[in-house]
C-alpha cells in the first residue's frame, strides 16, 4: 500500500487487547551507527535508539512502561490496548524515507454473554404456559454478533457493526426442553459462548413462569393493607360521631359491610 506514508509497502498485524506485540526491523533496513526513530501515526517521536552508544529514549506517556527497544531498534508493545491501534513508522537519519511502516489493529476481549429470565415477557406470566422467556445479554461491545444456538443450528442473531453499545436476544424455550441451547458472541477474531442452563436460572416450571410472581403479590399486599387502613378509619369515625338515631346507625353498619366486602375482592396475596 503506497501513498499513506509514501512507502511501498504497510504490513498489517492483529492483536489481541493485553498481549503483545513486536515490530521487527532488520540490519539490512539499517547501515552502520544510526539514530532509529519510532513514530506512532502523525505524532511526535514515541521511541528513539542510537544505535552507535546503544542508548534508548521512551518518550510517550501513553506507552509508559509498555515499550520496549531492542539493539536493532525493533519495537515491541507490551499489555496492548485497543487505543494503540493505528500506524506505527520507523525512520533513521541515513534517509527522510520510512524504513517500515506498520498497521496495528488491536481487537477488545470479548465478554462472556449473560443468559437471564425476561420476566418482562407476557408468556413468563402466564401459569397454564410450558414455555418461559429468557434474553441474553452483553454490554459495551462493537463489531460483533450475538446469536442464539440450539445444538449446531443457528436461531436467531443480532450484530452491531460500529458503535459501542448493549445487545440483547430473547429466546422462548420449554422448559422440558432438553436441547442444548447456547448464546454466542462472535468478533473477526474471537468468539465466547454461554450455555444455557435450566436447572440455574429456575429449580421448577412454576419458577420459571412465576417469576414475576413476587412483584403482583406485593402488589395486592399494599392493596389490601390500604383498604384495611381506611376501614378502620371510617369505623373510628363512624363511633365518635354516632348519634341516637336509628338511620345513622344503619348507615354505619352498611359502611363497614361494603368495606368488608372491598376486602375479600382483593383476593388472597
Amino acid at each position: 500500500m503506497r501513498g499513506v506514508f509514501g512507502v511501498d509497502e504497510v504490513k498489517s498485524v492483529s492483536v489481541m487487547e493485553g498481549d503483545s506485540v513486536t515490530l521487527n526491523i532488520s540490519d539490512a533496513d539499517i547501515m552502520g551507527d544510526e539514530l532509529i526513530m519510532w513514530r506512532f501515526g502523525h505524532s511526535s517521536i514515541i521511541a528513539k535508539i542510537n544505535r552507535k552508544d546503544n542508548k534508548r529514549q521512551l518518550l510517550d506517556e501513553r506507552f509508559r512502561d509498555r515499550l520496549q527497544l531492542d539493539q536493532t531498534g525493533s519495537l515491541s508493545i507490551t499489555n496492548t490496548r485497543t487505543t494503540d491501534s493505528g500506524f506505527y513508522q520507523v525512520t533513521s537519519t541515513r534517509t527522510e524515507t520510512p524504513l517500515n511502516t506498520f498497521n496495528i489493529t488491536v481487537y477488545a476481549c470479548l465478554p462472556v454473554p449473560l443468559i437471564s429470565r425476561d420476566c418482562s415477557s407476557s408468556s413468563s406470566s402466564s401459569s397454564s404456559s410450558s414455555y418461559y422467556s429468557l434474553v441474553c445479554l452483553v454490554l459495551n461491545v462493537s463489531h460483533v454478533t450475538l446469536s442464539w444456538y440450539k445444538g449446531n443450528s443457528l436461531l436467531s442473531s443480532i450484530s452491531v457493526s460500529d458503535l459501542s453499545i448493549s445487545l440483547s436476544l430473547p429466546l422462548e424455550v420449554e422448559y422440558q426442553d432438553n436441547n442444548t441451547y447456547s448464546c454466542v458472541l462472535n468478533s473477526l477474531t474471537s468468539n465466547q459462548t454461554q450455555h444455557l442452563n435450566i436447572t440455574q436460572l429456575c429449580h421448577t416450571h412454576l419458577d420459571c413462569i412465576h417469576c414475576c410472581g413476587s412483584t403482583k403479590a406485593v402488589i395486592r399486599l399494599a392493596l389490601s393493607a390500604l383498604v384495611g387502613v381506611a376501614t378502620v378509619a371510617v369505623l373510628v369515625y363512624d363511633i365518635r360521631s354516632r348519634r341516637p338515631n336509628k338511620r345513622q346507625s344503619t348507615g354505619a353498619a352498611r359502611h363497614g359491610l361494603m368495606l368488608s366486602i372491598s376486602i375479600e375482592s382483593v383476593g388472597p396475596v
